[in-house]
């Protein structure tokens, strides 16, 4: 599972002009709104998973439709390739911003 990214604990770069630090600081209050958002979709992306799970278990039992299981699926597919993509996006920024030099 996808663990909380607010536990990164993210500090502006040593010896910037308090102009920019200032900005930096403001930038640390976004990654946290970026926290969450990337907590949010992680978990509505778990929970697109674990409902396509549950129709699926309710279409063996005889109770729900094949159009239903389908478009359960469907839509957890594209949520879960969405997801990977964003996680690939971040690793490659990652890599980049380890990359740079100092």
């Amino acid at each position: 599972m996808i663990g909380p990214v607010g536990a990164l604990r993210l500090t502006p770069a040593l010896g910037t002009e308090t102009a920019r630090t200032s900005s930096l600081q403001d930038g640390a209050v976004a990654g946290s709104s970026f926290a969450d958002a990337l907590a949010q979709a992680a978990s509505r992306t778990v929970g697109k998973l674990e409902n396509a799970e549950q129709v699926s278990l309710e279409a063996l039992k005889g109770n729900a439709d094949t159009r239903e299981v389908v478009d359960a699926v469907m839509s957890a597919q594209q949520t879960l390739q969405a997801a990977v993509a964003i996680r690939d996006k971040i690793v490659t920024a990652y890599l980049e911003v380890s990359r740079m030099s100092i």
